[in-house]
């Protein structure tokens, strides 16, 4: 043991350093102290194998597996990490304040209103450009517009249509979507 122990730091552990180098040139995007880390998670390592290992199998290549194994559930870890969401998704409907019938999209200054522009043509003869834009909405998208021309409140029109928040939220997307809404100006 003293003798492997011997081989792996002379020199300021350079045959571990040499082992954990070869490892991680199979990944990218890693900077010095990176390495460093690295390098600590090794000596960790390094120390676990030494109390589990027997001499019925070669030291390197049970070393190098332990390595290989460790080294990538750190990269995971660390590339979850940076998945993470800098900002948190909000509805636009969400309640704020002590009253619940406010919203966030009631704060939003907009003088662009789509119920106003549906309610100010006649229902009967629709502009060439709302036929337009009608047409690039589904079913359930009119559907949703109407009652929300007609007063309904997100949660009633929910429950009228008998659809989840996320539906009505595609729903709602769509319908304020520029690329639909382009169609009216």
């Amino acid at each position: 043991m003293d003798k492997i122990l011997i081989t792996y730091y002379e020199n300021n552990a350079k045959k571990l350093h040499k082992m954990v180098d070869k490892i991680l040139s199979k990944f990218g995007g890693l900077s010095d102290k990176d390495l460093d880390d690295f390098y600590s998670l090794a000596n960790e390592v390094f120390v676990d194998v030494m109390k589990r290992y027997d001499e019925s199998q070669s030291f390197d290549g049970f070393l190098y597996s332990c390595l290989l194994n460790k080294i990538k559930t750190e990269i995971t870890r660390r590339n979850r990490e940076k998945r993470k969401s800098d900002r948190m998704s909000i509805s636009i409907d969400t309640p704020i304040g002590d009253d619940e019938n406010s919203t966030i999209g009631d704060m939003i200054a907009d003088d662009f209103s789509i119920e106003r522009e549906l309610f100010e043509k006649d229902e009967e003869r629709y502009s060439k450009r709302m036929l337009l834009y009608l047409s690039k909405l589904s079913k359930l998208q009119k559907e949703v517009l109407m009652l929300n021309m007609a007063g309904y409140l997100p949660n009633e029109i929910r429950g009228e249509l008998h659809i989840n928040e996320k539906q009505y939220a595609d729903c709602y997307a769509a319908i304020h979507s520029y690329r639909n809404v382009s169609v009216l100006f």
